[in-house]
């Protein structure tokens, strides 16, 4: 019986991991011509959910997939190489499937398990601007009866434009943080596309607005990111940003291969009778293709670490808090080598041509744009900070927090 429910499950899995390629450049058709025109990628988020990769990291006697961390980073690393805006977009769903699969089951839990079981996608927010620090919360939910109203104004709401429910973070009647989950079709939420960040554009990472919205009793939940699953989840949601900006660098080398092909000139004092055949231009080209795959080599190490971290929270392992640890480091020092990397490819880019490179029709400033826009989600001057101080003085606050930082 094992080995037949193992042979399903791989069954399962292979065939959506097969598929990918070719979902993935679906998704990614005139992505860059989309950027220039400001079009939010809702059609090919229809692709996406038509997948079934949703339900990529659940169980298959859950209905899902049973995929690894290291399967899901593929997946988002691999869509982000066509369409970075939709791979970032998932990263609330992802986080949210995660904590559904290493929590604790509870009837608000298995509410959302059979919402993602039966295809749905979750976004949300918690960030509100105005605030003396970013990751502050003032809005509260407000006691109407045996239930609550919420009146507010969320920002940085990364794919809830995409998606069927919203997991929004509050303060409750006590001042206490919860986190509630609403469908985004609820009277007096309202999702306003008025992101206008340099990059990543098109993720829909602007205002949800909260009119009086009706918050049922049991739509609420606490906030849990000092527990292991919270924690653990933050280093997955920085991860998450990294494996995009993994697929944004290989797209800048599908770029640079395009163009030198396509488009390219040898310039004036050049001894070669084509673009492909300048020594100089191939040099640029083997750099960009030798970062890319170490920042791959690195996005894949970090996930097998996580996936260890994982699989020790949901099997009670007596070494979990020690793997956490591990995992929130290691995407740490991830983090910042990769923005490194990833950087100068963008940069490196526009050596393959003169001038005509920066045509807008190309728009290869996205991807320093996109990858400039991940990297400031949060400060790498205090988290390599964070790091020394571990390194030095076994410091590891922030590192157990469970937050962003």
């Amino acid at each position: 019986m094992q080995a037949s429910q193992d042979t399903i499950k791989r069954s399962k899995l292979e065939s959506a991991l097969a598929a990918l390629p070719a979902l993935a450049q679906a998704i990614g058709e005139d992505a860059a011509g989309r950027e220039l025109r400001r079009e939010l990628p809702l059609d090919r988020f229809a692709l996406f959910r038509a997948s079934g990769l949703g339900v990529l990291r659940f169980p298959v006697e859950w209905g899902g997939l049973g995929g690894s961390l290291e399967d899901l980073f593929h997946v988002v690393s691999t869509l982000a190489a066509h369409e970075s805006n939709v791979a970032h977009a998932l990263r609330i769903h992802y986080d949210q499937t995660e904590q559904l699969l290493l929590s604790p089951r509870s009837s608000f839990n298995d509410t959302q398990i059979e919402r993602v079981r039966q295809g749905a996608i979750f976004g949300g927010a918690s960030t509100e601007l105005g605030t003396s620090r970013p990751g502050e919360i003032v809005t509260r939910l407000v006691r109407d009866g045996e239930h609550f109203r919420v009146t507010g104004k969320k920002y940085y709401s990364t794919g809830t434009a995409f998606a069927d429910y919203a997991r929004i973070n509050v303060q409750d009647e006590n001042g206490e943080n919860v986190s509630f989950i609403v469908p985004v079709s609820r009277e007096g939420l309202q999702v306003v596309d008025d992101w206008d960040g340099m990059g990543q554009r098109m993720t829909a990472s602007g205002s949800l607005l909260l009119d009086n919205v009706q918050v049922f009793a049991h739509e609420i939940s606490a906030r849990g990111y000092g527990t292991l699953p919270g924690r653990h989840g933050g280093a997955l949601r920085q991860l998450h940003l990294v494996a995009v900006a993994a697929g944004i660098v290989r797209n800048i080398l599908a770029d640079a291969r395009r163009y030198v092909v396509q488009h390219g000139r040898p310039v004036l004092h050049s001894p070669a009778p084509s673009s492909r055949e300048d020594g100089f231009v191939q040099q640029v080209v083997g750099d960009i293709a030798a970062h890319s795959h170490s920042i791959d080599a690195l996005v894949q190490q970090n996930a097998r670490t996580l996936d260890r971290s994982a699989n020790a929270i949901r099997n009670g392992a007596a070494n979990a808090e020690e793997l956490v640890l591990e995992g929130a480091l290691a995407t740490a020092k991830t983090q910042l080598v990769v923005s490194k990397l990833a950087l100068h490819t963008a940069e490196r880019l526009f050596e393959i041509g003169g001038a005509s490179a920066t045509a807008r029709s190309h728009n290869f400033d996205r991807h320093w744009r996109n990858l400039r826009t991940i990297f400031s989600h949060n400060p790498l001057l205090h988290k390599a900070r964070v790091i020394g101080d571990y390194e030095l003085n076994g410091v590891t606050t922030h590192l157990t927090e469970g937050r962003v930082f």
